[in-house]
């Protein structure tokens, strides 16, 4: 007797399927950005769970150059946190291959991690997670996006947490409209103390106080600072987050008596120039960096890509 045959999908269904099964896969991937990597009421996608296998300066990226990872033990490690918000996907791209293709820092390990809010767009959240996945570079903060009313302050606050089992040695806070050259901030840190430390563009109020406060293009705090700040909860007894969040960082360290050891790195740190022809040969960081013309001027200037781009092979240059 003839067995039947048992009914098959047709090949166009079977591909249906999968196309409805793909974007599904996406979503469930949002979901798990913000489930399974919960820690004390903050979210993190990359560096927690794989602290030890961190790169300096590093992307995955095919085709650029990679800092090498040294076998030794690095003098100091540093944490750059950019603030930036879930729809700068192409500002994260550029500022990964700034960063990939800069020589290593010498005797420093330097992690670069993007440091957004809560995402709540749900194709912001499918691409994010894409994002994440792809780069392990994604700190997620359980907070509104904002700009004045205490991301900043979330940040600084989470990392003594969030990087327990690994601690930092430094921990900086950056715009996503600056760049670092990540090779002379190791160098002026090499020399610095590792304790209550506050360094970056000071702001001077009179003689007797010549930096009050740090410059939001980028500042840096030593780890026993950034721990302060996490345990201290009078800072949001007082809900004194709100408001210029670079001033207020300043006012808390001030009250609290805390980066005593303060740097202030002018003229190396700058806003950049409207002719764009001004960059100092020790720059540290140039900011203000808010379109790609202006990246352009600043990469093309320190040679970002200087013996990078050559004749494709696939064209006749006979």
């Amino acid at each position: 007797m003839k067995q039947p045959t048992p009914p098959r999908f047709p090949v166009t269904s079977l591909r249906l399927l999968c196309l409805l099964l793909v974007p599904l896969g996406f979503v469930a991937m949002a979901l798990s950005l913000s489930r399974s990597f919960f820690v004390p009421s903050y979210v993190l996608s990359g560096c927690l769970h794989g602290v030890p296998r961190c790169r300096s300066v590093d992307t995955d990226d095919g085709g650029v150059r990679r800092g090498a990872e040294s076998t030794r033990e690095p003098e100091f490690r540093l944490l750059v946190g950019v603030m930036t918000t879930p729809r700068r996907y192409e500002r994260r791209a550029i500022l990964r291959l700034a960063y990939a293709l800069q020589p290593p820092a010498e005797a420093a390990r330097v992690d670069v991690r993007f440091v957004l809010c809560d995402v709540t767009d749900a194709a912001d959240a499918v691409l994010v997670a894409m994002e994440a996945a792809r780069h392990g570079d994604i700190v997620v903060l359980d907070c509104a996006e904002n700009m004045n009313d205490g991301k900043t302050h979330a940040y600084l606050a989470a990392v003594s947490r969030l990087f327990a089992p690994a601690p930092y040695d430094y921990v900086m806070k950056a715009d996503d409209d600056t760049y670092l050259r990540v090779a002379a901030l190791a160098d002026e840190l090499r020399s610095q103390p590792r304790s209550d430390l506050y360094l970056g563009r000071g702001y001077a109020v009179g003689d007797d106080d010549p930096a009050p406060f740090m410059h939001g293009m980028g500042y840096v705090v030593s780890w026993d600072v950034a721990a302060w700040l996490s345990a201290n909860d009078e800072i949001l007894r007082r809900n004194d987050t709100h408001g210029h969040e670079d001033r207020l960082v300043g006012k808390w360290l001030n009250a609290g008596g805390r980066g005593k050891n303060r740097y202030n790195l002018k003229p190396r740190m700058y806003d950049i120039n409207w002719d764009m022809d001004e960059f100092r040969h020790n720059t540290i960081a140039v900011h203000r960096l808010k379109d790609n013309h202006r990246w352009a001027a600043v990469l093309r200037h320190f040679n970002a890509t200087a013996g990078i781009i050559k004749p494709s092979i696939l064209q006749d240059h006979s």
